[in-house]
C-alpha cells in the first residue's frame, strides 16, 4: 500500500492495553496465584467477534485499526527457552529475560504462540482489506527491536501486498490529519521511554534498551508477588494497614516470606533503575535525521513534529533514586532498620552498667511506632497520582500536530471529555483487570474509540464498549444503532 493511503481514513478503531502474555498454569495448592493471568481470561475469540462487528458497521469501507500500545506485555513473560543459545542469569530464571534482541524475540514467540487465535483473527482482518497500526507502549518497548517486529509479521503470514497494510510506529500516529494517537506513557515520569528516537543502549558486548521504572517494578517485584494484579493500581498501592489485612487474608499460607520477596525485589528494581543509566545510548549523528524522517513518515507527520513532541516528554523518575526508593517503601525499611540498630546499640551500652533484659528495647520501639505510622501515612504514591497529560500538554501537542482530537491509553481509565480546545479520549483497557484476587469484580469493559465519518462534517469520535457481540456507549450504556446509508451515527 502506498504511504499516502495511510494518511486518510474514514473509519478508525483504537484499542490499547491488551497486555497479551503467556498463560499462567493453575497452581495446584493456591489457585488464586496469578489467577488473572490464566487462560480462562483470554479474549482471543471475543477479539475476532469485535473485528467482524466493526466491519459490519463500516459496511465494506476499509477500517484502520490502531493498536495503541501495551498490546504485548513483555515484562510478564517468565518462560525460558529449553535449549538457549545464550547464557541465562539466575535473576532471569526467576523474573524473566532481559531486553536484548535474541531474548525479546523468544518472548514474542511465546506470546504469539499462546495467542495464535488472536493473530489468526488479525490476519483475516488484514486479508479482507483493512489495515493495522501498532503503536509502541511502555510494556512492549521491545517492539523497537527489528527482530521482534519481524516475528510478528512472520506469524501474520501475509502476502507482500497485505504486509503493506501493517505498520509499526514509534510512539505516536496521526490519523486522517484530525486525530493524534499516543499510548501516553511519554508523559508519565515512571513509564517514560527517555529517547524513543534512539531507544537502544550498548552494554558490554551486547545491545539492550533502558527500561522505565514501571517496567522494572513489574519484572522484579510484581512477577514475584502473584496475588497482586498489576493491571489495577489499587491492587498493589495500599496503606500499611491494608497491606497487613491483604497479607493475612490471602498470603499468609501461600507466601509467608512476602517481606523478603518484596525487599530483595525492591532492591533489584532500585539497582537496575540506577545501573541501566550507566549503559551508553547508541546514537549515530550521521543517521539521526534519517531516523527522525522515518518516524515522521510512519506516523503521517512532519519531521519537525517528531522533534517538537519529544520536548513534551516527562522527566524520568529514574533520575531521582530517592524518589524511586520511596515508591518502593525502601525508605520505611531504612527507618525501621536504623531504629532497631540505634536502640540495640543503646541497650548494649546500658547493659554494661545495669543488668537489663533486652525486652526493655521494645518500649522505645512502641514509642516510636506512632511517628513511623504518621510518616508512612503522610507519603502518597505519585505512581497512582498520574492520570492523564494536563491541559498544557494536550493543547501544545494539538498545536504541534494541527489536530483537535487526542487519544491516549496507558492509564486503563476510559475517558471522553473536552479539555480546553482539545477533545480528549482514552481507550481504556482490554486487560484482565479485577478489583479482587478471586477475579470476580471485573473492570474490563473491552472499551474502544470508534471514529466515523459524518456527512459534510469532520469525523466524530465515540467511546464504546464491546459487550455480548455488540457495542454500547461506554459512558451511557446505550446500544450502538447501525446507521442507514448516508446518515449520521446515533444511539437508541
Amino acid at each position: 500500500m502506498p504511504l499516502r493511503e495511510f494518511a486518510t481514513a474514514q473509519y478508525t478503531a483504537i484499542i490499547s492495553d491488551l497486555h497479551l502474555c503467556e498463560a499462567e498454569p493453575i497452581h495446584p495448592k493456591f489457585p488464586l496465584w496469578k489467577k488473572f493471568k490464566t487462560r480462562t481470561f483470554f479474549f482471543d475469540q471475543t477479539f475476532g467477534e469485535f473485528l467482524k462487528y466493526l466491519e459490519g458497521k463500516a459496511q465494506g469501507v476499509p477500517i484502520e485499526l490502531v493498536l495503541n500500545g501495551d498490546i504485548f506485555d513483555f515484562d510478564s513473560v517468565l518462560s525460558l527457552p529449553v535449549e538457549p543459545s545464550f547464557r541465562i542469569s539466575w535473576l532471569e530464571r526467576r523474573r524473566g529475560l532481559r531486553p536484548r534482541p535474541e531474548r525479546s524475540k523468544f518472548k514474542v514467540q511465546v506470546i504469539l504462540s499462546e495467542h495464535a487465535e488472536f493473530f489468526q483473527h488479525l490476519r483475516s482482518f488484514i486479508e479482507r482489506g483493512n489495515r493495522v497500526v501498532f503503536i509502541i507502549g511502555n510494556h512492549d518497548l521491545e517492539l523497537h527491536f527489528p527482530q521482534v517486529q519481524a516475528e510478528v509479521l512472520k506469524t501474520l503470514n501475509l502476502s507482500e501486498r497485505q504486509l503493506s497494510r501493517v505498520r509499526f510506529v514509534d510512539w505516536f500516529y496521526i490519523s486522517n490529519k484530525d486525530t493524534l494517537i499516543e499510548h501516553g506513557n511519554q508523559y508519565d515520569p515512571y513509564c517514560v521511554c527517555e529517547d524513543p528516537i534512539n531507544p537502544f543502549s550498548q552494554g558490554y558486548n551486547y545491545k539492550t534498551m533502558r527500561l522505565p521504572f514501571g517496567n522494572l517494578a513489574c519484572r522484579y517485584l510484581m512477577n514475584g508477588m502473584g496475588f497482586f494484579n498489576p493491571h489495577v493500581d489499587s491492587n498493589f498501592i495500599m496503606s500499611l494497614p491494608e497491606y497487613f489485612r491483604f497479607f493475612f487474608k490471602y498470603m499468609v499460607r501461600a507466601q509467608p516470606g512476602l517481606v523478603f520477596t518484596w525487599f530483595y525485589g525492591s532492591l533489584i528494581t532500585l539497582w537496575r533503575s540506577f545501573r541501566d543509566r550507566l549503559d551508553r545510548p547508541i546514537r549515530d549523528p550521521l543517521k539521526i535525521e534519517d531516523r527522525v524522517n522515518r518516524i515522521a513518515q510512519r506516523a503521517n507527520a512532519e519531521p519537525r513534529m517528531v522533534r517538537e513532541l519529544k520536548e513534551l516528554f516527562a522527566t524520568s523518575a529514574s533520575e531521582n533514586p530517592f524518589l524511586i526508593a520511596r515508591e518502593l517503601w525502601l525508605d520505611r525499611a531504612l527507618l525501621i532498620f536504623l531504629s532497631f540498630f540505634i536502640i540495640l546499640e543503646l541497650m548494649i551500652f546500658v547493659r554494661q552498667v545495669y543488668e537489663l533484659s533486652f525486652f526493655w528495647a521494645f518500649i522505645p520501639l512502641f514509642l516510636l511506632l506512632p511517628f513511623f505510622l504518621f510518616y508512612s501515612r503522610s507519603i502518597m504514591s505519585q505512581v497512582s497520582s498520574f492520570k492523564e497529560p494536563d491541559e498544557r500538554v494536550l493543547s501544545t501537542a494539538g498545536a504541534i500536530t494541527n489536530t483537535s482530537r487526542i487519544v491516549y491509553g496507558h492509564t486503563h481509565h476510559a475517558r471522553h471529555e473536552m479539555i480546553g480546545s482539545i477533545e480528549h479520549l482514552n481507550s481504556g483497557t482490554w486487560s484482565p483487570a479485577f478489583l479482587d484476587v478471586e477475579c470476580l469484580r471485573s473492570i474490563d469493559n473491552k472499551t474502544f474509540v470508534w471514529i466515523t465519518p459524518l456527512v459534510g462534517q469532520q469525523r466524530k469520535a465515540q467511546l464504546m464498549s464491546f459487550k455480548e457481540g455488540a457495542a454500547v456507549d461506554a459512558l451511557s450504556g446505550q446500544r450502538f444503532k447501525r446507521p442507514k446509508k448516508d446518515q449520521k451515527l446515533t444511539t437508541k
